[in-house]
């Protein structure tokens, strides 16, 4: 017996994503409308994402906010269930999601906690736990600011914090952590550097120190072990690691210039 579907868009980008876009779409698979927008992959992720809907669209990625507001702008439902390829919905957001979706939204935008993974240990503390993020919305009502990355969600109105819970495996490991440290690094400093944002070495080092001792300390990441004190170094890291690329930047416009 076929499952029932439900009136409500998940909308999934993808670039290379075959080995993590099965069990995210399989944990969706209850609603009526799967969108996906794929930056080219070359592997299987459409062969694998053929098995869930026809509804993929291709396009080359330009910035974040721009690629994310495209994807929305084709689902057909009023309400989106942000859903990216390393999340994925748990039974119990499931049931919530549906009891809305029969009782009526009643807000534009919802909040949903998320259960980060490092491997497969669950990091709950030194802020990574709840860590509820806006990911259902009204779709008339939602956009994101078209910047490259992390862009802020523009909405109006109230939203609601939902208990249910999504599982984000966030990082295979340390190594993996870096990887995509360094690459999202590489956005801030070029977003730094096009808004001329005033940075010194003192207040990165001043930035990178409250991060590690907020995360470890006052967000009680020791209690995490070895990985709690890694995640908060690498989250104090992050600040490092921009403002250096920001200092090599501002240097190589010195160098043409002169």
């Amino acid at each position: 017996m076929q499952e029932k579907r439900y009136p409500l868009s998940i909308v999934t980008m993808t670039k290379n994503s075959a080995s993590k876009i099965r069990e995210c779409l399989e944990s969706a698979k209850w609603c009526d409308d799967i969108v996906i927008v794929d930056d080219f992959s070359r592997d299987k992720t459409l062969e694998i994402a053929k098995e869930y809907t026809d509804r993929i669209f291709q396009r080359k990625w330009e910035n974040e906010g721009r690629q994310r507001n495209f994807a929305y702008s084709k689902a057909k439902n009023d309400y989106i269930l942000s859903l990216d390829t390393d999340e994925r919905v748990t039974p119990e957001l499931k049931e919530e999601l549906i009891m809305l979706i029969e009782e009526g939204f009643t807000h534009n935008g919802y909040n949903i906690p998320h259960r980060n993974y490092m491997g497969d240990t669950w990091v709950r503390h030194g802020g990574w736990y709840p860590n509820k993020k806006l990911k259902l919305f009204k779709k008339s009502e939602f956009r994101y600011a078209e910047e490259e990355y992390h862009p802020p969600a523009i909405m109006e109105g109230e939203r609601k914090d939902l208990n249910g819970e999504i599982i984000h495996l966030a990082y295979k490991d340390f190594s993996d952590m870096l990887l995509k440290i360094n690459h999202q690094t590489s956005f801030e400093a070029r977003k730094w550097h096009r808004d001329k944002r005033k940075m010194s070495f003192a207040r990165a080092m001043r930035k990178a120190s409250d991060r590690f001792l907020k995360a470890y300390l006052l967000k009680q990441g020791f209690r995490d072990g070895m990985i709690g004190f890694v995640m908060a170094y690498f989250g104090g890291l992050y600040q490092i690691l921009s403002y250096s690329k920001y200092w090599e930047l501002k240097k190589n416009d010195e160098k043409r210039k002169g």
